[in-house]
């Protein structure tokens, strides 16, 4: 006979089957950006979980790249986007005779500092199908180089 594990304290209690077998995959994702700024891809995640009828897990979410992040943001105003633009711009400028590694133009070491200080993976929890977004949030890779580029972005869930 099967029996539960006693209810000791709130945080081993879940509403995840007990008896469900863990589920592993991962997915890889190419983003074009064609230029810097906030490029959301929130709904080709949504497709990739939705299509693999994933329930209760965790999503990993990481980019392959150093010149470049992702960001979980706001996703209905733009000025956000924008504003978050031209405060990295005024904290980083490009061409800052401070920075030695100028080997792919003057935008190059300011988009491995912006990559430093935000991030290159994400979590999310997969709660009954969906992610676990607020409202208004929508995930985003952010190009920090001038020219775009195709990112590689790999998709990790954990669940079942």
């Amino acid at each position: 006979m099967l029996t539960r594990w006693p209810s000791i304290h709130p945080i081993i209690q879940s509403s995840v089957n007990p008896f469900a077998m863990l589920r592993q995959l991962s997915h890889e994702l190419t983003i074009a950006t064609h230029q810097r700024g906030l490029h959301e891809f929130t709904r080709e995640v949504e497709a990739w979980v939705g299509r693999n009828q994933f329930q209760e897990g965790l999503l990993t979410i990481f980019l392959q790249h150093t010149s470049a992040s992702l960001l979980i943001q706001e996703n209905a105003s733009p000025d956000v986007r924008r504003d978050l633009e031209a405060f990295f711009k005024r904290l980083v400028p490009d061409g800052d005779p401070l920075f030695e590694h100028t080997l792919e133009g003057d935008d190059d070491m300011p988009a491995h500092i912006r990559t430093a200080l935000t991030t290159v993976n994400l979590g999310i929890p997969v709660r009954a199908g969906r992610l676990a977004l607020g409202t208004w949030q929508g995930i985003y890779l952010w190009e920090h180089r001038v020219q775009g580029q195709a990112r590689r972005v790999v998709l990790h869930f954990l669940g079942e």
